[in-house]
């Protein structure tokens, strides 16, 4: 197209026409972004969450607004930082710095280095302000005395598997636990190369890549554990705890005039409550022991398990989790009678549901309710008796202005098509001088506060 022709020229009007509502757009949505983490800090700060029984705020995201968990806590923690960045939060609030520049900033920011990090949001790109964070967050772990633990802190090992079955996993350890596992398998692929009759020699295309024989390597070592097992655990009875508990206890309603009476102890420990042995009853082995008056054994039980296995198995395959409304853990998880046992309930599927231990512990011990209703729908109740998650309930009537003030607040900071607008031009940034010039510039505001001048 020739560089005159009126087409071209057309569609460079139509360029900068349709690249100016994008930027103002995106200035508008990032002073909302804004007041949204505003809302969520406060949400937070109140532990409003705290009433549907969700673990934390970023569940409550999750569940509620669909946010990732990932997203969600990052939410969380932004919202929560920006509380002491007043210069972040401005620039922020105004549409000046996307949330993905608030994002890594806040990660690093101290009231002492805001002016030089929003210099960089300023006049660079989010990458740059990623990268500078990125060297600057390495370079304080190198110099830190804290490393360690923070890698003890920090460990980790997550598993997921892929489109085609394969299992991938993804881990975090300490270094020196790392080296540890790095030993294993090199020594277990040195020994599956000599009974493979694997050498220096033997040509490249003829074995298998090293990350495949460390693969091979991995297998060995489970299948090793598993036939022989934790050497040091002898006994399955060494990890059980033992609660007793009379059979009153278990089917008397929990009062004040029965809570005293009508509770459990912990074998060599401390009493436990009728509902805490209730909850712990509802996925656990029974062992029953009768006594004389006096306290001394006249018969033992036979141990049986509340939920049997293959029922155990096909809660799993139907609930796949915890129930709770918002709840996403899949592991550490208890078969919870909906009508207890001791109650006369039944230990079939229509009358149990997987939930997780924090809502176990709600459920018995915490106010919370759960219920199958008629039309076999399983129900969470809060402690006011509210169903959780219902939303047929009428909305504060301040959310019927929200949309407008929030409106009114935005074009209060005139926003325009250049507002979020980077000043980058294209040169090239020293990512070690400005990782430099942040650590002097966070050294210099500790020395000030340190110093007794200025105290």
């Amino acid at each position: 197209m020739p560089a005159n022709s009126p087409q071209l020229h057309a569609s460079y009007l139509r360029s900068e026409a349709l690249g100016d509502e994008i930027t103002e757009l995106f200035g508008f949505i990032t002073a909302a972004t804004y007041e949204l983490l505003v809302l969520i800090r406060e949400f937070d700060q109140q532990k409003l969450w705290e009433l549907d029984g969700v673990c934390s705020c970023a569940h409550w995201l999750n569940w509620k607004c669909g946010i990732g968990m990932n997203a969600a806590r990052e939410k969380v923690r932004v919202a929560s930082a920006l509380a002491e960045l007043p210069k972040i939060s401005k620039a922020f609030s105004n549409g000046e710095i996307s949330y993905s520049k608030a994002r890594a900033m806040t990660r690093v920011a101290t009231p002492g280095n805001e002016n030089f990090l929003m210099n960089i949001a300023r006049h660079g790109t989010a990458y740059h302000v990623e990268t500078v964070v990125r060297g600057y967050r390495r370079a304080k772990t190198l110099n830190d005395v804290e490393s360690s633990n923070k890698q003890f802190r920090c460990r980790s090992l997550d598993y997921h598997y892929d489109d085609d079955g394969s299992l991938v996993i993804k881990g975090r350890l300490p270094a020196e636990v790392g080296a540890m596992l790095i030993n294993a398998l090199d020594k277990a692929v040195e020994r599956a190369d000599n009974e493979r009759d694997v050498s220096a020699e033997t040509p490249v295309e003829s074995r298998p890549s090293f990350a495949t024989r460390r693969a091979e390597a991995l297998a060995r070592i489970a299948e090793s554990y598993l036939e022989s097992g934790d050497q040091s655990s002898s006994s399955a009875d060494r990890y059980q705890v033992m609660v007793h508990v009379s059979a009153e206890t278990l089917t008397a309603d929990v009062s004040a005039e029965t809570s005293e009476k009508g509770s459990g102890y912990i074998e060599d420990g401390p009493h436990v409550s009728a509902e805490t042995s209730k909850r712990l009853c509802c996925d656990t082995s029974i062992s029953r022991l009768v006594e004389d008056k006096n306290g001394a054994p006249l018969t033992i039980g036979r141990k049986s398990r509340v939920i049997p296995p293959p029922m155990r198995r096909a809660l799993r395959a139907r609930d796949r989790g915890c129930r709770f409304p918002g709840c996403t853990h899949t592991f550490f998880i208890d078969g919870h009678h909906i009508r207890h046992w001791s109650d006369s309930g039944e230990t079939s599927l229509d009358n149990l549901v997987l939930l997780c231990r924090r809502h176990h512990r709600l459920v018995h011990e915490g106010g919370f309710g759960c219920e199958r209703e008629k039309d076999g729908r399983i129900v969470f109740r809060n402690q006011l008796g509210r169903q959780i998650g219902d939303s047929a309930h009428e909305s504060p009537k301040n959310i019927e202005n929200l949309i407008p003030q929030l409106k009114e607040k935005l074009e209060e900071r005139h926003i325009h098509s250049t507002t979020c607008v980077t000043e980058w031009q294209g040169e090239k940034m020293d990512r070690a001088l400005a990782v430099e010039l942040l650590w002097q510039e966070d050294n210099a505001n500790k020395k000030w506060k340190k110093d007794p001048f200025y105290s």
